[in-house]
């Protein structure tokens, strides 16, 4: 069990998480990842890549990114799927992912504007 929080410093700093957590989700920025969790994805892992994906934008301080989970995209057998939407609406799917592919493709391609190809599933 948690402890109650009785510092006013600490209910500042739970706000704070809270809010960022929830921007995370909301609103048109630069980029969207949607994590694709219909039952396929989830049996084969995207709440783990969402989770890896969730924690590797907030240790590198990335901002601009709105994440999203959305049902089945329809390919099960590249499970699981995520796809990076740019603000002008080029969309990219990485399949077959695992924490390791997450990582890198925040690297290279969320943060360094260059996607991943070998990871990719279409355009």
């Amino acid at each position: 069990m948690e402890k109650p929080i009785r510092d006013p410093k600490d209910l500042d700093a739970l706000r704070e998480k809270t809010r960022a957590q929830i921007d995370l989700r909301n609103g048109l920025k630069d980029m969207t990842i949607t994590v694709h969790m219909g039952t396929c994805g989830i049996a084969s892992g995207a709440r783990e890549i969402l989770s890896t994906l969730a924690s590797e934008l907030s240790a590198a301080s990335v901002d601009d990114v709105t994440v999203r989970n959305s049902g089945c995209l329809g390919r099960c057998d590249q499970e699981p799927v995520l796809t990076i939407t740019t603000k002008g609406g080029e969309a990219i799917h990485y399949g077959l992912l695992d924490e390791g592919k997450i990582r890198r493709i925040v690297r290279e391609h969320v943060i360094g504007g260059e996607p991943v190809r070998e990871f990719m599933i279409s355009k």
